[in-house]
């Protein structure tokens, strides 16, 4: 007999969103993988509304247990469900992501070959007829194709599709939870694992499926909140004496306005370009203003040194 295949422990943060979360345990259900070789771990962290009836209805379909905890976003979520989990492999994705049937064939796959690496695939727009969801994808797509230009030596994975051995997620400290956003976490935990020396690598064919519902309003809501998770990364990386992040050079906002994804693109008064334009807009407004908030909260301890 061969060896048996590698056991995943999957893990999805949740936040008051039971729809979504019975679509993605709905996918998994359909996992074409041996059902006594994975796990799932649903974490609450600190939803209103009970799911408990939502993951109860899935128990004869796939091994899953639900955890919950007071509201501490996205990384103290995943913490939480890593820690729990019993799998060699963890595998993270959102509560509105359904991967496709072969996501655990997939990465099953690619560590056989390369068992200490992370793993991180492709994610796909749900919704082409949104084109705020549409837009937002394409901006992901522009940072996958920008900082991953060699698959095996990728630098920039997303916590939506990422797989990892356990062993190594718990001795880097699993990701950061002074990240209280779901905001630059994920940018922030490749970056420490990429210090280590140790390897990423994109790949492309495992494939999970993105329906994150945007207005413009929400849009906006999402790409501020990014520039806030950008600066407090920012900030991280100087506390581990780390060099500051020079930004980008003026031909990466060109290119990224010039940008076209290969997937569908909804029409709208505001072309992709547009939307581009001021998700940067956005970016850079949370970033600043997460950096006025940090000065203000510093300036009291500064007058009581000043005034010894």
């Amino acid at each position: 007999m061969g060896k048996p295949r590698p056991f995943f422990s999957v893990i999805i943060p949740t936040d008051g969103r039971p729809r979504q979360l019975a679509a993605c345990l709905q996918s998994l259900a359909c996992i074409e993988y041996p059902y006594d070789r994975f796990e799932v771990v649903v974490v609450d962290d600190g939803s209103k509304t009970p799911l408990e009836s939502v993951v109860h209805s899935f128990r004869d379909k796939i091994d899953v247990t639900l955890l919950t905890q007071s509201h501490s976003g996205p990384a103290a979520a995943r913490n939480a469900g890593a820690q729990r989990a019993r799998g060699t492999f963890l595998a993270f994705t959102d509560d509105d992501c359904m991967p496709k049937a072969d996501w655990l064939q997939r990465l099953a796959a690619r560590f056989t070959q390369t068992p200490d690496h992370l793993i991180g695939g492709c994610t796909l727009n749900a919704l082409p007829d949104n084109p705020y969801s549409t837009a937002s994808q394409i901006l992901i797509d522009y940072l996958y194709t920008y900082y991953n230009p060699t698959f095996n030596q990728a630098c920039f994975l997303t916590s939506n599709n990422l797989a990892v051995p356990a062993a190594r997620f718990r001795a880097l400290g699993g990701f950061d939870t002074s990240f209280p956003l779901a905001a630059a976490e994920d940018r922030d935990f490749c970056d420490r694992w990429r210090d280590r020396t140790h390897q990423m690598i994109y790949a492309p064919e495992v494939l999970v499926y993105h329906a994150h519902t945007l207005t413009l309003r929400t849009f906006l809501q999402q790409h501020f909140r990014y520039g806030r998770g950008a600066f407090h990364f920012r900030q991280a990386r100087t506390q581990r004496g780390q060099y500051r992040i020079r930004l980008e050079p003026t031909r990466f906002y060109v290119n990224l306005l010039r940008y076209r994804s290969s997937q569908a693109q909804a029409r709208t008064a505001l072309s992709p370009a547009a939307l581009l334009f001021l998700s940067q807009v956005a970016n850079a407004a949370g970033f600043f203003w997460e950096r006025g908030a940090k000065r203000s909260e510093n300036k009291p301890s500064r007058v009581r040194e000043i005034l010894r």
